[in-house]
């Protein structure tokens, strides 16, 4: 199987090609768009990436063979003053009307008796992926689809909340900061849309999801945004992509400036981290934005998690819910 990273304009044309010849491929960015692979398919090595999105998978060979034992868990999180710091300089921009909203996110250490390929099977998650046995992605969000008839939809999710807590659901949906995040990300998803189709609408709003992990309950709450492409979208599918990267759930608005916010606000790589990977069977295509993410580095497994900070945002809170993202949905 041919397996090599591209830049991004060389990944984009690449996929123009593919989707042109109906040609189907898997296609995987890291945040930053420096490192952007293409695995043509349909045959795609297990032994190199496994993924499984609700309409495709090619991990049908089996479970990888493991202990069966219970989860050990361990994440050893950053000091509240260390993320204050970092929360610090990002409400700093917000308060001069640098950024409406900026996604702010860290690694943590855990500790974690199973493997990464015991977890990417033991888990149930929209879209999983398990890249070179180093990064894995336990993912709910979609970022693009795109039907045979050329509607495209997006499905931003901004907003996550312990379902064990009282009237859960209520509060996330009435809580005036998680309300203009959305109304937020809603937005500058729907203009992304806009750079690339027509008649762009949110066909639905603040919708909310359950999402169990091995801690518990979680509510997340999404929207939907749809357009429709011209009729040969497919020779234009790479192009229609990198048009919506890096996905504005994960960055913030506006969406080049608050890239730079991150970057100076963040003090990691986040590599793979909130990239986004994508199937292409030939006549559709499906997409999830990479969180949830687990990656083997030369210190040990580190998490990857954060969440949207406004002017409105509570320090204290934001660094639980940084936390509370530190999970995986084992089955």
């Amino acid at each position: 199987m041919e397996d090599r990273e591209y830049a991004a304009p060389e990944a984009c044309e690449r996929m123009n090609r593919l989707g042109r010849s109906r040609r189907p491929f898997l296609f995987v960015a890291d945040y930053a768009l420096r490192r952007c692979r293409v695995f043509p398919g349909p045959e795609i090595d297990v032994r190199q990436v496994r993924f499984r999105f609700p309409e495709a998978t090619n991990d049908a060979a089996g479970p990888v063979p493991g202990s069966g034992e219970p989860l050990e868990w361990e994440a050893s999180p950053c000091s509240y003053e260390r993320y204050a710091e970092a929360f610090g300089r990002v409400t700093a921009h917000l308060r001069r009307g640098d950024s409406y909203l900026v996604n702010l996110t860290c690694s943590t250490p855990v500790r974690c008796n199973l493997s990464l390929g015991e977890l990417y099977e033991r888990s149930e998650a929209k879209y999983k992926l398990l890249l070179d046995d180093r990064f894995l992605a336990l993912s709910p969000e979609t970022f693009v689809r795109i039907a045979p008839d050329g509607t495209i939809s997006s499905c931003p999710m901004k907003g996550t909340v312990d379902a064990a807590r009282p009237q859960a659901e209520r509060w996330i949906l009435s809580d005036g900061k998680e309300a203009a995040e959305h109304a937020t990300i809603t937005d500058l998803i729907r203009n992304d849309l806009s750079r690339v189709a027509r008649d762009v609408s949110v066909e639905r709003y603040r919708y909310v999801d359950r999402v169990e992990t091995h801690r518990g309950a979680l509510l997340q709450v999404s929207s939907e945004i749809r357009g429709r492409l011209p009729d040969d979208w497919r020779s234009h599918l790479g192009t229609i992509l990198f048009e919506q990267l890096p996905a504005g759930s994960v960055t913030g608005a506006p969406k080049r400036r608050t890239l730079e916010i991150i970057a100076g606000a963040e003090d990691y790589d986040r590599g793979y981290y909130t990239g986004v990977a994508g199937w292409f069977d030939g006549e559709r295509f499906d997409s999830g934005v990479l969180i949830r993410c687990l990656e083997r580095t030369p210190d040990g497994l580190r998490f990857k998690s954060g969440g949207g900070i406004t002017a409105k945002s509570d320090c204290a809170a934001e660094y639980r819910e940084m936390i509370e993202k530190i999970y995986v949905p084992l089955r």
